[in-house]
């Protein structure tokens, strides 16, 4: 067992433990009450995820810069997402935009399979050796364009976009199971604000919830080999 997976099974120091707990205590102060969502955030330390500059920030409700340009959403948009995607733990979970594989791991631990899609290649491959590190096993990372989705990856039971879109592409649609729930970003109409926005897909088509504003950027097609 490497140094990075063994550190999730040691004890915390007193400091660690205390941002932890005030951490925590941020989130249901504003109005996470999952415990799932905050048993997942409790037990996978952001600290392993951010940038190393970036160490002394990871306990904080912040977004913060990782590489290629992208940014790690501030822990409360994460569990919201947790939160809307209403989670169970036999679900499969599609999840487009990996980034530094965050967001992929707290899935793991709230459903049965997860496949994440990365277009920057460098960022998938240090995500999945991430997940890999810290023996994460039901979720795969691969890097590819998660707005041109193969019919040949299946059905899922939630997706979670990690961007900005005007409408959901039918390709990501199509990937949805009967009963299954999207959340992504969207832009109000006069764009000034974005809000993460839930999709249901049921027998009469498909029905919209806001769910709280949010900082993501905008999605862009095709793949990026390098940073």
């Amino acid at each position: 067992m490497d140094q990075e997976s063994s550190s999730l099974d040691r004890p915390r120091s007193g400091a660690s433990a205390q941002a932890t707990m005030r951490f925590l205590l941020r989130l249901r102060e504003r109005g996470i009450a999952n415990v799932a969502v905050l048993r997942a955030m409790e037990t996978l330390p952001r600290e392993h995820f951010v940038p190393h500059r970036h160490a002394d920030l990871a306990w904080r409700d912040i977004s913060l810069p990782i590489p290629c340009g992208q940014t790690m959403p501030e822990p409360y948009v994460v569990a919201r997402m947790m939160e809307a995607l209403a989670l169970a733990p036999n679900h499969r979970v599609l999840e487009i935009g990996t980034g530094n594989g965050f967001s992929a791991a707290i899935l793991s631990r709230l459903a049965q399979e997860v496949l994440s899609v990365e277009r920057f290649r460098s960022l998938s491959l240090a995500a999945a050796a991430r997940l890999q590190r810290l023996g994460i096993e039901n979720a795969a990372v691969v890097w590819g364009d998660g707005l041109a989705l193969s019919a040949e990856i299946g059905l899922f039971d939630r997706i979670l976009v990690q961007g900005v879109l005007d409408d959901v592409p039918p390709a990501i649609l199509e990937r949805l199971a009967s009963g299954g729930v999207i959340v992504f970003g969207r832009r109000d109409a006069a764009g000034r604000a974005t809000r993460l926005v839930r999709l249901v897909h049921g027998a009469s088509g498909f029905t919209e919830e806001k769910v709280c504003t949010c900082r993501l950027q905008g999605l862009v097609n095709g793949v990026s080999a390098g940073s």
